[in-house]
């Protein structure tokens, strides 16, 4: 069983090798780049790929596979998947060729939710979770519809017993993990075993439905409006690329002419020395994708702004895997000759600007400046502010260089960027930072 883990997203998907040249794919994104490394230096086809769930937070791969490579999809019957697939009710075995899958129906995070127990022989190896049980916890059950979320706890809360009655021995192979906006909340661990899980899952100690989801929806965070539709895309299929996808080049002109939002993916200080008037700051990163999905409108044309040793094909695979398909090129040629600047203050600059700290609320109840304003760099489009001097900050200065950009193309002329944390700004001052409860 080899992980493959999306740090950016903070979600793992699988490959399971036969034994006999052929492999098994659970939970494998749009972006199989990944799986197919992986498959290709083991001598591996793909001939199944197991989907636990309709994803919200990515697209997923298995419909590409199986027009490239003619591999089985298991999934849900419940799902109601509008392509070819193999249907799966609790109980339902699929023969691997030695190994065999078998489906437990695990509804909470989503409400056609499958578990995969994976068998050899009559020996229960692990199971694929997805988003039922994961380390320490279970994933959140306010993405189908934030109406329906308690009913879906109490539904995730019967899901997690059920697994906790497999044997001690198996191992637990979770989708969803730290990083994941899916997981409430996220742990350091990827993996574990049902017997580990039941001495440490504070989950499995809830002593009813109402106690285990009153713990598991509280103090949920924010995420991306995208995670609402993508697994409705997922149910249809989203659509099959037939070519290996590309960033034409386009000029400054054609972008506008285009109606395209110009996203620059250069580093920060790149940015901030010289950008086209009106583009939004979203550095290549790990995170990428989520920021993007998160800050841009799918239905909006994008042109990307990049660096020379900045991957095109890592900035087009992180935009297709959220749905992002209408990125129309990249921005060459002459630019314009009015390019506009930013500062960047280090935490020994910071004089008495007001300071707004755009992380997540979480991460600014734990520990923020005294005196800081706060609106998460999710929610900042639809903030009211006024005009005044304003240092924007986050964690380390990629999401403040977002939100001072998006507050510098609403027409606020006094902002600037932050470099470091609110950690950097303790170290150096000896101050404390405020908490809130």
């Amino acid at each position: 069983m080899i992980p493959l883990v999306d740090e950016g997203l903070g979600n793992t998907s699988y490959l399971v090798d036969l034994g006999d040249g052929r492999a098994l794919a659970v939970d494998v994104s749009r972006d199989l780049r990944a799986v197919r490394r992986a498959a290709r230096r083991r001598g591996l086809t793909i001939a199944f790929a197991a989907d636990t769930h309709l994803h919200a937070d990515f697209l997923s791969g298995s419909l590409q596979l199986a027009h490239d490579l003619g591999t089985r999809v298991l999934a849900s019957a419940a799902g109601e998947r509008a392509f070819d697939h193999v249907g799966l009710r609790d109980g339902d075995e699929v023969d691997l060729g030695g190994l065999t899958l078998r489906a437990i129906v695990t509804p909470g995070h989503t409400t056609e939710h499958l578990a995969f127990l994976l068998l050899d022989g009559n020996l229960p190896v692990g199971v694929f979770t997805g988003g039922s049980l994961i380390v320490g916890s279970a994933a959140r059950t306010d993405l189908v519809s934030p109406q329906r979320a308690v009913e879906l706890a109490h539904a995730q809360y019967h899901s997690l017993r059920r697994l906790s009655l497999l044997p001690e021995e198996v191992a637990v192979w979770p989708t969803h993990g730290a990083g994941s906006f899916c997981s409430a909340p996220p742990g350091a661990e990827r993996v574990s075993t049902i017997g580990r899980e039941k001495e440490t899952n504070p989950l499995l100690a809830a002593p009813d439905a109402d106690a285990f989801a009153n713990w598991l929806l509280a103090d949920l965070g924010s995420f991306p409006d995208y995670f609402l539709r993508l697994g409705e895309v997922n149910r249809i299929g989203p659509a099959v690329l037939d070519e290996r996808p590309c960033l034409p080049s386009l000029t400054v002109e054609a972008a506008a002419a285009r109606g395209a939002t110009v996203v620059d993916v250069r580093p920060v200080g790149d940015f901030a020395r010289g950008h086209i008037p009106g583009s939004i700051c979203i550095p290549l990163r790990d995170q990428f994708a989520s920021w993007l999905g998160w800050i841009v409108p799918a239905s909006a044309p994008v042109a990307i702004v990049r660096n020379p040793d900045q991957d095109p094909e890592e900035i087009l695979w992180q935009a297709l895997k959220i749905g992002h398909e209408n990125l129309i090129g990249q921005v060459a040629g002459d630019w314009p000759r009015d390019l506009a600047t930013m500062d960047v203050v280090t935490p020994e600059q910071l004089g008495r600007d007001d300071v707004l700290d755009v992380r997540q609320a979480a991460e600014f109840r734990a520990g923020h400046l005294p005196g800081a304003d706060h609106i998460e760099l999710g929610s900042l489009a639809g903030a009211h502010l006024d005009d005044r001097r304003r240092v924007v900050m986050c964690g380390h200065g990629e999401r403040a260089a977002t939100a001072a950009s998006l507050l510098r193309r609403a027409g606020h002329g006094q902002v600037s960027i932050l470099s470091g944390g609110p950690g950097d700004w303790a170290e150096l001052t000896g101050a404390s930072l405020e908490k809130d409860r």
